[in-house]
């Protein structure tokens, strides 16, 4: 498959780490939805936010485009769309072959690591009718939002695992940034992830099948 190395598979590792919207939900209707209404509220201009916004948490986006509004004002904001985007699932959709990719993984090490809310975690996994992981890594979990590498090395620990024996799946800039700062290997998942620095793309999750043995080495390679 296009993207991977001549030896067509990445490996060995052994755990995965997720992110979700992107990479295992398609939420772009929904984020686009909100910031563009928010970019109106401030007069911004909204092609720049979601340029920017994908992969982080809210607070952070508003910071970098109001740097001089009080924090207490942007979180504040950013309860009140992590509100609007829970309540609103309409057309939300799982990325293509996540359910089959999700379920290759039940036996394997595997963490969720969003910077979603644990309440928007639930309800867009729910919406698109995927299994949350059992170990997952939110907005709560965190005090730096993707780009800073936090929540990958929380996730890697709560896996029992060393940074470099962990894969990450990411589609955004400052996902993958923030795996990479990480010392993680990244398949960049979409359009949005082709031009990012990933180990390695592929447009979705049919692209790419999982391997283990039984002593827990895993390997990624292309579909035929």
């Amino acid at each position: 498959m296009s993207g991977f190395h001549s030896a067509e598979e990445l490996g060995p590792f052994r755990a995965f780490l997720l992110d979700m919207d992107g990479t295992l939900v398609n939420s772009d209707a929904v984020v686009e939805r909100v910031w563009r209404d928010w970019a109106t509220e401030h007069r911004l201009d909204a092609e720049e936010i979601l340029a920017v916004a994908h992969g982080r948490q809210g607070w952070a986006t508003m910071a970098a485009f109001l740097p001089e509004r009080p924090m207490e004002d942007n979180l504040a904001d950013n309860r009140r769309l992590l509100a609007m985007e829970t309540s609103d699932t309409d057309g939300i959709v799982p990325v293509p072959g996540a359910e089959e990719f999700l379920a290759s993984l039940a036996a394997l090490p595997h963490a969720l690591v969003t910077s979603a809310s644990v309440a928007l975690a639930h309800a867009r996994m729910g919406a698109a009718g995927l299994a949350m992981p059992a170990v997952r890594v939110t907005a709560e979990n965190v005090s730096a939002s993707k780009p800073d590498p936090e929540g990958f090395l929380k996730g890697a620990a709560e896996l029992g695992q060393a940074p470099a024996d962990c894969v990450a799946l990411e589609d955004s800039a400052a996902g993958i940034a923030a795996a990479k700062a990480a010392g993680m290997r990244v398949v960049g998942i979409g359009e949005r992830a082709a031009s990012l620095g990933a180990t390695v793309h592929v447009p979705d999750l049919t692209h790419v099948r999982v391997a283990a043995t039984p002593e827990g080495l895993i390997t990624l390679h292309p579909t035929r």
